[in-house]
């Protein structure tokens, strides 16, 4: 009786393959669209994903100024900067930021669900993210990536 010999196939940055996706903002709820991106950031989706190799896909988010908040989150959400001097802790809540900087409130979200190293480093930089409808990245050829809505 032979013995069977199993070895699992680990990616690296020759095997990878990057594609570009958009994701539309419209009407989405901010945390369930950014655990979803985030995923696809770190490369979850594919079969061969390997923890310590950045084999995510490229991810464009458009229309991010008409995302939605669950609950009171609109007016209760505060997003709070720190300038490192004393007294130097700013707050604004979540539907000024929203009007003032939409693409940060995105941005934000998912930088936060992504490993805190170099490696996340390096996944959040293929990230991009627009207010309007219009993006530059036209010639990559984005394909949509699509998520289910829960009511």
């Amino acid at each position: 009786m032979s013995k069977l010999h199993f070895t699992t196939k680990h990616a690296n940055e020759a095997t990878v393959q990057r594609k570009w996706y958009v994701v539309d903002g419209t009407n989405q709820t901010v945390g369930r669209m950014c655990a979803k991106i985030a995923s696809v950031l770190r490369g979850k989706n594919k079969a061969y994903y390997t923890p310590h190799v950045d084999c995510g896909d490229f991810v464009i988010v458009i229309n991010c100024e008409k995302v939605a908040f669950t609950g009171n989150k609109m007016e209760e959400k505060e997003y709070l900067t720190f300038s490192g001097y004393p007294g130097g802790l700013k707050g604004e809540a979540a539907k000024d930021l929203l009007k003032r900087r939409p693409e940060v409130v995105i941005e934000r979200a998912v930088k936060g669900m992504l490993p805190k190293n170099r490696l996340g480093r390096k996944m959040y930089k293929k990230l991009f993210v627009y207010a309007g409808a219009e993006h530059p990245h036209t010639a990559q050829k984005p394909a949509a990536l699509t998520f289910t809505k829960i009511k």
